[in-house]
């Protein structure tokens, strides 16, 4: 038997740790919070993408009383930004969460089914989509959804 050790790098920033136009896709994506519809979960998400030309896209979830028609934050705002602006790849994700009692202390990490689309984003443009997560007591960084998604599946790999 063999080991394999897989290393992730996640990085903490106070948001004034940002630079300015991290700042503002945060920001954007916190804003985007209130643009979901969470009548069951009340768990409200947010997401702001910036394509590479610097247009910012921003997503919200969208639950369902007939689950799991509804859709994810992150899923909405890359959808939006490939079905407006295909030719763009994404540069950076920002991702914010609340709840009843207000935005979420801990960063929240996309689910399973958005770290494989945002995979197949940087398989598709050949570049690595940055992504920060908000909490209110610090913003996660990685340089990449395979951060993430460490044991990444992509069309490579049927071949």
């Amino acid at each position: 038997m063999e080991e394999i050790h897989l290393d992730i790098k996640i990085e903490q920033y106070a948001m004034e740790e940002l630079s300015d136009s991290e700042q503002e896709l945060v920001r954007s994506a916190i804003k985007a919070m209130h643009n979901a519809y969470a009548n069951y979960s009340r768990f409200y998400v947010g997401a702001a993408l910036r394509l590479a030309n610097g247009q910012i896209v921003i997503g919200a979830n969208q639950e369902n009383a007939a689950f799991p028609s509804g859709l994810c934050a992150e899923r909405s705002a890359i959808f939006a930004a490939q079905s407006q602006q295909p030719e763009q790849p994404i540069t950076t994700l920002a991702i914010a969460a609340s709840n009843d009692e207000g935005l979420l202390k801990d960063p929240i990490t996309p689910c399973g089914a958005c770290r494989q689309v945002i995979l197949e984003m940087e398989d598709r443009y050949k570049r690595p989509v940055r992504i920060l997560l908000f909490g209110a007591r610090a913003v996660y960084a990685v340089n990449s959804v395979k951060d993430l998604l460490p044991l990444s599946f992509v069309d490579a790999n049927m071949r």
